[in-house]
């Protein structure tokens, strides 16, 4: 198993398209969050309107709960654009050959990409939440307060969350061979999520529950609702590992 984890995070540390989503993941939605700062003074209340929680609340707790709503979308994308390269790539590449000839089994190469993957989710997830912090002080924010703790431990949370919910592209890029059909099925989990949410089901949706959760400030999200994401995830792995295990050549 660890010269798979050692041979995967080399192949994601020196991947350019890694490199930029997680450019784009943690100093882009800082930065646009952020950067919405300099409109709260408005007096256009079409677009005070629009800012919504940096408006009202406002201050710290408005500002964490738009990256909120930020991140929920922005990071599945990124997430789960990282999960089609890593999965789909192989047979795009041709490399899938190669590892047929390898004496590790197939499984524990899928197991090594997706520990490789959980691993750089939750630094990303730890890195987005200090970039906001750092782009609110610059911002005008003032002091971080003390009672900012659970909001900010939310914020990783959903990062951490929606990297879970997009586990399941792997198994996607994996049965159709193709990084493009994992990016498609992102975009699905995207789309079925806000649906869900306009719909009324968000809670019960899983694929939704961590943005809503986050969104509301744990309002609108039971701890049930939101523990459903742990089982999804887990499937998503058994299936993708099993479906790498009978992998053939000859289709």
């Amino acid at each position: 198993m660890i010269p798979a984890l050692v041979t995967e995070w080399s192949k994601l540390a020196r991947a350019t398209l890694v490199r930029t989503t997680t450019a784009l993941l943690v100093i882009g939605i800082a930065l646009m969050c952020s950067s919405m700062l300099l409109a709260v003074n408005t007096t256009d209340a079409g677009l005070a309107a629009k800012l919504g929680p940096l408006i009202d609340p406002g201050g710290w707790e408005g500002y964490l709960a738009t990256a909120a709503q930020v991140t929920a979308a922005a990071a599945l994308l990124g997430f789960g654009v990282v999960l089609s390269w890593m999965f789909g790539r192989e047979f795009t590449d041709g490399a899938i050959t190669g590892l047929f000839a390898l004496p590790i089994r197939r499984s524990t190469i899928a197991l090594a990409k997706l520990t490789v993957y959980a691993v750089w989710c939750a630094g990303s997830s730890v890195a987005l939440l200090a970039a906001l912090l750092l782009a609110g002080v610059i911002f005008g924010l003032g002091p971080i307060p003390l009672d900012l703790v659970p909001a900010a431990a939310r914020q990783v949370g959903l990062a951490v969350l929606t990297g879970a919910i997009a586990v399941p592209v792997a198994w996607v890029a994996t049965l159709a061979r193709s990084i493009i059909a994992g990016i498609g099925a992102v975009i699905g989990i995207l789309v079925a999520a806000q649906v869900a949410v306009i719909s009324g089901a968000g809670g019960w949706f899983t694929l939704s529950a961590p943005g809503l959760w986050a969104a509301s400030g744990g309002a609108d999200v039971s701890g049930i609702q939101l523990l459903l994401v742990l089982p999804l995830a887990a499937l998503a792995v058994v299936l993708t590992t099993v479906s790498w295990q009978r992998l053939e050549l000859n289709r």
